[in-house]
């Protein structure tokens, strides 16, 4: 192919990709409104082959937007409500005993994390075991039941939604699961105008309904796509020494990082930033990525993996405060 052809072929992966992204886009906010942001972010997730962790006060429309996105993609979707006494079982299945014509035998009941997309509801309102019964799925796309593995069907994509850590009767949910979302994003309360249009949609006569625009298969194209996106050396180091200067112990740390870190962000940290700039630049119509493109995704691919230290917990500093001041101060070059 020469490479007048292959330019071509790209700029037209480009053109659909941006075409079907900007469908999905506005099929999603037929529903949900006010939230732009937000719905990329979970749109950059569910194309990077990662999860999302939404933290919101309820009523803030997060359950909406997950079961919204499922039927745009016409993708199998679970809903799974965390409390106190859910069970791991409840969550990834067990065995039963079933009668045939041969006698009992064991067979495995599918728990509701086999669908494609699974809102995992209010997460930290369980207990760490139940907690953690997500983690093989989410970091391996498979659940293991009595020394049985069973693989989950592709995409999957595992949305949880948190209430604030201040709120009562909340876990905070372990440093490992954190890790595995790919970004958390945080659910602000909408605008006034937001807030009038909600109203005209949900008290209205006619609610109107989503339909699917993109199939599910479309979604494990796009995300080849983003990782076949050029990446020059000079911008994948600008995005390396952000992650590095989350290290306190670390020359390119930032002052606050060294006074209230205690653990910086993990190598997903960094995989994370890289494959949302991607796909950022996708959603501009480029093919290459910018440090642009790192300086807007490293917030919700960092704030939940940047650990504070006790200093840090007693003054409420907050971890994009931190993340604020290393996009500041790393230089481009």
């Amino acid at each position: 192919m020469s490479t007048a052809a292959a330019a071509t072929n790209v700029e037209a992966s480009v053109s659909d990709f941006t075409a079907d992204l900007r469908r999905l886009r506005e099929e999603i906010g037929t529903m949900i409104v006010g939230q732009e942001e937000i719905v990329e972010g979970v749109l950059m997730c569910l194309l990077g082959g990662g999860h999302a962790l939404l933290e919101g006060v309820p009523g803030r429309g997060k359950t909406m937007l997950v079961r919204t996105l499922a039927e745009t993609i016409h993708a199998t979707f679970s809903r799974v409500q965390f409390t106190p006494d859910l069970m791991p079982a409840d969550i990834v299945g067990t065995n039963v005993i079933v009668e045939d014509q041969g006698g009992k035998r064991f067979e495995f009941q599918k728990g509701p994390i086999f669908a494609n997309i699974v809102l995992a509801d209010e997460i930290n309102r369980a207990t760490p075991k139940t907690q953690s019964a997500l983690l093989e799925a989410m970091s391996e796309g498979s659940v293991t039941v009595a020394k049985q593995t069973y693989k989950l069907e592709k995409p999957f994509f595992v949305l949880a939604t948190q209430n604030p850590r201040e709120m009562e009767g909340t876990y905070p949910l372990p440093e490992a699961q954190l890790d595995r979302f790919f970004f958390k994003l945080v659910v602000e309360y909408p605008k006034k105008d937001a807030l009038h249009t909600i109203l005209d949609r949900t008290t209205a006569d006619e609610v109107p309904q989503p339909k699917a625009v993109i199939a599910k298969e479309r979604i494990l194209e796009m995300r080849e796509l983003v990782r076949k996106v050029p990446l020059a050396r000079q911008i994948q180091d600008y995005a390396v020494r952000v992650v590095l200067a989350t290290h306190p112990e670390n020359p390119e740390a930032t002052p606050l990082s060294k006074q209230f870190m205690r653990y910086g962000a993990s190598p997903r940290g960094l995989q994370a930033i890289i494959l949302a700039a991607k796909i950022r630049a996708l959603l501009e119509g480029r093919y290459a990525v910018s440090i642009d493109d790192i300086r807007k995704v490293a917030p919700p691919a960092l704030r939940h993996r940047l650990i504070l230290n006790f200093e840090g917990e007693a003054e409420g500093v907050k971890a994009d405060t931190i993340i604020a001041e290393i996009l500041k101060s790393t230089k481009e070059t």
